[in-house]
């Protein structure tokens, strides 16, 4: 009982200290006002604020908070199109990040089975797959853009409710996304023991019989991998792909400040990604936990 306690405590103090700490730096760095007082031309004192420091234009923890506070105890308000609570612009982001996430795996997995299963597919096509694996996502777009130029879907009252933008994003995040599913599930077939393939031919098992009860279970593992993999990678991909399209959402709000020069605003949509982005992989760890113990 005392262990456990003690963990728990250890868990909680420790990132606490370091949260902690992170934000002393943080405010050692960043820029502070300093008033001054000079002489105008006329002879009369005026008082003069510059911000001073190692970045002076860096706000600090309380300044970013009290810039950014509207955003936050309004997660969900939508003051205009482009001025919305944080966690609306979050939720905008993950809507797009599921759909390409869901593609990639749809597409992914396959490939992957493929890889693994058979020589002459994999000599055929991973060169192929190792040529596009490290392309950038700000490459893959303009081509997304390009290909699905013609794309237009409208509502009855004529207004685009999917276009050639929505689906070079969804393009972009699956390509970018997939590669690790791809990767991950090949090594996984590949690692399945020859002893129960065996088995399988024994038994008599049909090619889809092999598939989902021999070589899906025992690459299950590998595959869990890949998809965390993934998940990450579509939602950093979101960020690129919101600030290079316009589109509504936490990457396009933080290339907006941006461009607004307003640097706390920015600080918080950094935050806001590292959050949810944490938050994503420990929901997939908790399901990749459950399947290995079912």
């Amino acid at each position: 009982m005392h262990l456990i306690q003690r963990y728990k405590l250890d868990s909680i103090l420790l990132p606490l200290g370091a949260i902690l700490v992170t934000c002393f730096f943080w405010y050692v760095i960043a820029g502070k006002s300093v008033v001054t007082e000079k002489v105008d031309d006329f002879g009369d004192k005026v008082k003069v604020t510059k911000r001073e420091g190692l970045s002076a234009d860096l706000p600090t923890p309380v300044e970013t908070w009290t810039a950014s506070k509207l955003y936050i105890t309004e997660p969900f308000a939508k003051r205009g199109e482009l001025d919305q609570g944080i966690m609306r612009f979050t939720w905008m982001s993950l809507v797009l990040v599921a759909q390409g996430y869901a593609i990639a795996l749809l597409v992914g997995t396959p490939i992957g089975f493929f890889l693994g299963l058979s020589k002459p597919f994999t000599k055929a096509f991973d060169p192929i797959i190792q040529v596009l694996r490290p392309v950038s996502p700000l490459a893959w777009l303009p081509l997304g853009m390009i290909l699905f130029s013609g794309v237009k879907i409208m509502d009855g009252d004529g207004r685009t409710t999917f276009g050639a933008s929505d689906a070079a994003a969804l393009f972009t995040i699956a390509i970018c996304a997939m590669w690790p599913t791809v990767m991950n599930t090949a090594v996984g077939v590949r690692a399945v023991p020859q002893d129960y393939l065996n088995v399988a031919k024994v038994l008599k098992l049909s090619k889809s019989k092999t598939l989902w009860k021999v070589l899906v279970p025992a690459t299950l593992p590998y595959m869990f991998t890949g998809f965390r993999l993934s998940l990450g990678i579509a939602w950093l991909v979101i960020v690129a792909v919101e600030m290079l399209t316009g589109m509504p959402g936490v990457g396009g709000f933080l290339w907006q400040q941006y461009n607004a020069n307003s640097y706390a605003h920015i600080i918080l949509c950094i935050l806001t990604i590292g959050v949810i982005g944490y938050i994503l992989d420990r929901l997939m760890s908790l399901v990749e936990s459950r399947f290995k113990t079912a």
